[in-house]
């Protein structure tokens, strides 16, 4: 994973998490629900080699592409919509 930025949200039960989408190279920033704490330990645990599915099981599989590739929902749709 390229470079990941997580900032502590006003609500201690999620994150604002940022990145650069590999499809557009823009920054997009997305609120995700899960502790600062837990975003670590899955960041970390993917880090090392474990699939993000597995680091992070709560979120959603929309989520995870964005942790991993920074493509938003939207880009997605765009570039691999019929």
């Amino acid at each position: 994973m390229s470079k990941t930025i997580a900032r502590t949200d006003s609500d201690p039960n999620y994150v604002n998490v940022t990145r650069v989408s590999a499809i557009s190279h823009r920054q997009h920033t997305m609120r995700i629900k899960i502790s600062p704490n837990d975003f670590r330990k899955g960041y970390n645990l993917a880090q090392s080699g474990m699939y993000i599915q597995d680091a992070f099981p709560t979120l959603t599989p929309a989520e995870r592409e964005f942790i991993k590739t920074g493509i938003t929902p939207e880009e997605w749709e765009n570039v691999f919509s019929e």
